[in-house]
Parts: C-alpha cells; structure tokens; sequence
C-alpha cells in the first residue's frame, strides 16, 4: 500500500508508465476481497402492492409513448406525402404561379396608369395655383408701387411748404404779419363767442 501511494505521489518524471486506478478501485480482474468471498447477494424485498402501482403506472406510461410516437410518425408520413403531391403537382404550381404573376403584372401596369393619371392632373392645379399666385402678386406689386407713388407725391407736394434755410425770413416775416389767436370761445352753434387779444 505504501509502494503504491509513494509511486502515486512520485514526481512525474519518475514516474512508471503503468495508470493507478482512480480511488483504490480494484480492476476487472482482480478475485473479490476475503471478507466478501462467501456472501450471496440478496435482492431487497419488494412491497406487492407498490410493485402492481409501479406496474400500472410503467403500463401507462408506455401507452402514452407508444401514442406520441404513433402520432409523430404519422406526421411525417403527411409531410412526406405532401412533399410528394407537391414534387408531382410542380408544374400546375408553376403554371399557377405563372398566371399569378402575370395578373399581379397587369394590376401593377393599370394602378402605375392610375398613379401617373392622378400626379399629372396634381401638376397641372399646382401649376394653375402657382400662376394665380404670380398674377395675384403682381397685381399686389402694382398696388404697392401705386400707393408709394402717390405717398411720394403727397411729399413733394407738402415739401413745397417746408420750411428751409433759403426761404426761413420770409415765413418769419409772413408768420409776423398774419398772427393766428387760437385763444377764443365758442357757443353751442360754433361761433366764435369771445376771443381774447393778442398781447
């Protein structure tokens, strides 16, 4: 026993090639040990009454097995059947699909038709508004440069009566001449009823 744990904890380079077996386990070879020579296995006793519940219950459960299985099995026998009318039933598929096609063609031909039908009658009113936009902003530009020219009018004619370095002694003079009173009273029918003098 010592031999054999000094071989097992050995460096590795020293070694023999032969394996220990793993947690003192004896090989398949070996006799059985002195203490166990003569004893005979005995199976342990059974309980009738839990051996019939077992029994049921393996009974039942191989049932269920054998039903899945049997419906699994018919599932791929389906599938394998439909694989194969489908493999048979190739061309009427493709010629199906072939008409199918064609009529999805012909229904993406007239919706384009009615697509292109409908953004050209959108362009023609976007068009329209648009020279009706222009025509009514010109109108509106005219307008404005109507009301600016009589406004520039207007100033030129009131820039006659401005009052400038040129002509400042003569509206003095004249401003002079002429005083206005502004202080007076006026009656019920807006006649100047009093009016104060000037001092």
């Amino acid at each position: 026993m010592l031999a054999a744990l000094s071989r097992c904890w050995a460096p590795l380079s020293r070694r023999p090639l032969l394996l220990v077996p793993a947690r003192g386990r004896k090989s398949r070879h070996d006799p059985p040990a002195k203490s166990k020579a003569g004893r005979l296995k005995v199976p342990p006793p059974v309980d009738p009454a839990e051996l019939l519940v077992i029994a049921e219950r393996y009974r039942q459960y191989r049932l269920i097995v054998r039903g899945l299985r049997a419906e699994f099995k018919q599932e791929v026998l389906q599938k394998q059947q439909e694989e194969q009318l489908l493999s048979e039933s190739g061309q009427a598929a493709k010629e199906a699909h072939r008409k199918l096609m064609e009529w999805n063609n012909a229904e993406n031909e007239r919706m384009q038709r009615k697509r292109e039908e409908r953004l050209r009658g959108e362009e023609e009113e976007l068009q329209e508004q648009k020279l009706q936009g222009a025509l009514s902003h010109a109108r509106f530009m005219e307008d404005f440069l109507k009301e600016k020219e009589r406004e520039v009018l207007q100033l030129q004619e009131e820039a006659k009566n401005f009052i400038t370095p040129e002509n400042l002694d003569q509206r003095i003079e004249e401003c002079l001449d002429n005083p206005c009173n502004y202080n007076f009273a006026i009656d019920k029918e807006g006649r100047v009823a009093r009016r104060s003098m000037l001092s």
